[in-house]
């Protein structure tokens, strides 16, 4: 069977790099939209000298000739999918993936149908209502629950869960009350909305209703349950949510029996389960395929650590911020708390590891840190081991806030990612890679081995995107939203220029 990819994906040959390898650079030209709050002017990158429509990291991909006429004929996720096909951005393969795209067209054209029922349209008369009957359901409770079931994607890493969803909600009207946020993000929003309305009877209740309010139809990328906060609150929040009308599309790696398993007070958070498969289509992804390791990651930021090199990450980030002098900063991140930066400059922070990943740090504050840089040095990354689980966690949850935010990490690691993760394991890899016997006895235990179901699992996704950061294509996208960004502050100084010009006359 073919396996569809974009054609400019060469074979990965290798992601890291070892000291006195050198990185070619270049400038990119395509903007790149990004949320992210990032300063800089030119920039180095690796070369890649693709063409747009050729850029890819997360591709998805099925049988063109399993996409009938009629569903051709239709607008949304598969008349998309079919352009990408004839451009040549695609190519035929991965059959695996077809039902996911029909289940992604079947969400779309209800909502479509089902527009003012579920109340997306923002401008509609059902929209612009919409706050004074959230303000009476507040005197008079009432449930609104949403005629269509959202979709709940899961599956393995890097085989295209959230270009999948990138591509429906991109084909969603503009005015329509929707929102994309990867997990981490939404439940930091929740978090910061909760201490706004302590003190009220149920926060919970009002914080839905916000939400839900401002957006009918959730978009979480990489729904991931690992801290216990969340897992208590997730079935009330959700359950309100649900009440007002919204609807949820979710990507994630496990399935929903899976999620939070084994976690601090997990029966509390079953009932959440029950509720996401009665409110969502369960599909999984079946591809085998990790498209982030199909890209050319022949060079990169990703560095073996030597023994006669313990300055070698922080030379090169003395020439990433060129001219500027570097010096310990402050970033603010969340709810008025600081971070120290002990370097910064031209947009690029200097950490060694544990100042990042052995202080009580979380995805909070690695936000806070993208916001005010684009680029990562992070210097002593070692193997994870029962040791150093909690810091483990926490650079399994940096990673994922940089990827998100398409930020550049450069770092120095004892090892390769596969090599950093090796000692750690699920309670099934665990048990087949060493069943006790009459011929093996404890004394050939690996005792740093860390057996954790949770983080097991989320390493696979590390790896992956740790693999697909130092690739040229992910190198240029990050360039892409530092042109962007630059652009548009020069934009802005200069309609701010122009105002304070025409003030002075």
């Amino acid at each position: 069977m073919k396996r569809a990819f974009v054609k400019s994906f060469s074979p990965i040959r290798s992601a890291f790099l070892h000291h006195g390898e050198k990185i070619s650079t270049g400038v990119a030209q395509r903007s790149y939209i990004n949320n992210g709050n990032f300063t800089t002017s030119s920039y180095n990158i690796c070369k890649c000298g693709l063409p747009s429509s050729y850029m890819f990291s997360r591709t998805i991909s099925s049988d063109a000739a399993e996409v009938t006429y009629k569903e051709a004929k239709r607008s949304g996720p598969l008349v998309e999918y079919e352009r990408r096909i004839k451009a040549g951005d695609l190519e035929d393969g991965d059959n695996s993936q077809i039902g996911t795209l029909r289940e992604i067209q079947r969400l779309y054209d209800e909502l479509v149908e089902s527009v003012d029922t579920c109340r997306l349209d923002r401008d509609s008369d059902s929209g612009k209502k919409e706050r004074s009957r959230w303000l009476w359901s507040r005197l008079m409770p009432q449930s609104l629950v949403s005629p269509v079931k959202g979709l709940y994607l899961y599956g393995g890493v890097g085989t295209g869960k959230t270009m999948l969803m990138d591509l429906f909600y991109d084909q969603l009207p503009s005015n329509w009350r929707k929102n994309r946020i990867h997990f981490h993000d939404f439940m930091l929003t929740v978090h910061s909305r909760l201490q706004r309305h302590k003190g009220v009877a149920d926060p919970l209740e009002v914080v839905a209703g916000e939400i839900s309010h401002e957006s009918i139809l959730l978009c979480l990328d990489e729904f991931m349950v690992n801290d216990v906060a969340d897992a208590l609150i997730l079935n009330r929040l959700f359950g309100h949510l649900f009440s007002n009308g919204a609807i949820l599309v979710a990507t994630s790696n496990r399935a929903p029996d899976n999620l939070y398993e084994r976690g601090l007070q997990r029966d509390l958070f079953l009932p959440f389960i029950a509720t996401l498969k009665e409110r969502c289509i369960i599909h999984e992804i079946g591809s085998s395929i990790d498209y982030r390791k199909r890209t050319s990651a022949e060079e990169g930021f990703y560095f073996i650590k030597n023994d006669d090199s313990s300055d070698f990450l922080l030379q090169k980030f003395q020439e990433l911020a060129g001219e500027n002098t570097a010096r310990p900063q402050v970033a603010e991140v969340v709810m008025g708390r600081k971070l120290q930066v002990p370097l910064g400059a031209n947009g690029c922070a200097y950490f060694p590891f544990e100042e990042l990943c052995d202080k009580p740090l979380g995805a909070a504050d690695y936000f806070g840190l993208c916001k005010k840089f684009h680029t990562l040095a992070l210097d002593g990354v070692p193997i994870f081991g029962l040791h150093n689980r909690t810091a483990a966690y926490r650079f399994v949850t940096l990673v994922d806030v940089m990827y998100e935010n398409k930020a550049r990490l450069m770092c120095r690691a004892e090892g390769t990612p596969f090599d950093l993760f090796e000692r750690i394991v699920t309670i099934s890899d665990a048990q087949s890679r060493a069943p006790r016997t009459s011929s093996r006895s404890r004394k050939n235990d690996d005792y740093d081995l860390c057996v954790d179901n949770e983080l097991g699992f989320a390493k696979d996704r590390t790896i992956s995107r740790l693999t697909e950061m130092n690739s040229s294509e992910y190198l240029e996208q990050h360039a892409e939203m530092i042109s962007e960004k630059q652009r548009n502050e020069d934009n802005n100084n200069a309609v701010h220029a122009h105002a304070h010009v025409v003030q002075s006359r």
